[in-house]
């Protein structure tokens, strides 16, 4: 099984972020709306399966969702979809690059910050509430109980959480790239993400699915939620932007962007391939694909 190196995943990371920030509008909603709906998806999983759990079983009932949970971002990384945390890594990376610029960063976050929050609160409120897979029994019971912890604690509390969770959400979709198989791609998705879920972080777009839920079936408040969305939301962006972007830039790209060919302004935006910029160490990496419809 093939993998690239670091320098590698980074180049390729940047070329992919350079995709996303200049997707049309279309693209952006409608992958994001995809995006949003598969992380719930995924949650909804997780609810499904360990709200029945006996109490005796403790934090290994927690572990079998978290192992359940990172089904919705394999959906977006390798059937396609655009997910928030993955692009506050990649395209801020493509910033910090220069190869796009700050305008095209917001538009790209902006537009699937409410591209997600649709997906989200199509499946909490048409399979969570009308059809009811979270308002009955155990299930409405595990939903509220989820969604008071993550509206529990401090504005700071909520931030810090928030940066944890997409530290490794973001390492998860740095390590998919790192692959050039299917297999190889879900197990580097797989193990960050469960650790985030079972650890108890905050991801923005898991709380526009889990919380929504809850307020449709009759608990809690839309103020309540919006000062959870806030710091989880600026959390994640940190997380994602510096820890995990802001890092591998220092280390591998800032002394490399003499390296870019000359006339390269932008990525070649096409639906097979993305041409990469040439990496950093002496072993060049092969190309590797990302399709418009598979970040």
């Amino acid at each position: 099984m093939a993998y690239y190196k670091p320098q590698q995943i980074a180049m390729n990371t940047i070329e992919t972020g350079i995709i996303k920030a200049k997707s049309t509008w279309i693209q952006m909603l409608v992958l994001g709306f995809l995006g949003g709906a598969f992380i719930a998806l995924g949650f909804l999983l997780d609810i499904r399966v360990i709200a029945n759990t006996p109490e005796s079983w403790g934090s290994f009932a927690n572990f079998i969702g978290a192992a359940l949970f990172p089904v919705g971002l394999i959906l977006v990384l390798v059937a396609g979809g655009e997910l928030l945390t993955g692009n506050m890594m990649a395209v801020p990376l493509a910033r910090m690059a220069k190869r796009i610029s700050t305008i095209e960063v917001a538009r790209n976050l902006l537009a699937i910050t409410v591209a997600n929050l649709l997906g989200a609160l199509f499946v909490a409120y048409f399979f969570g509430h009308v059809v009811g897979l979270t308002e009955t029994g155990p299930y409405l019971t595990k939903t509220v109980e989820m969604a008071g912890h993550k509206l529990e604690g401090s504005f700071a509390q909520m931030f810090l959480s928030g940066i944890g969770c997409n530290w490794l959400v973001a390492l998860a979709v740095w390590l998919s790239y790192s692959a050039d198989s299917i297999s190889g791609k879900i197990l580097g998705i797989w193990f960050p993400t469960m650790a985030f879920v079972a650890i108890g972080f905050q991801h923005v777009v898991a709380n526009m699915f889990l919380i929504p839920a809850a307020i449709f079936a009759g608990y809690y408040s839309w103020d309540m939620y919006f000062m959870n969305f806030i710091p989880v939301w600026l959390g994640n962006l940190t997380g994602g932007a510096v820890f995990v972007a802001g890092i591998y830039f220092t280390a591998y790209i800032k002394k490399e962007n003499q390296l870019t060919p000359a006339g390269s302004g932008h990525a070649q935006h096409n639906e097979s391939t993305v041409s990469t910029m040439p990496a950093v160490s002496a072993t060049s990496a092969l190309p590797l694909q990302h399709s418009d419809q598979a970040h």
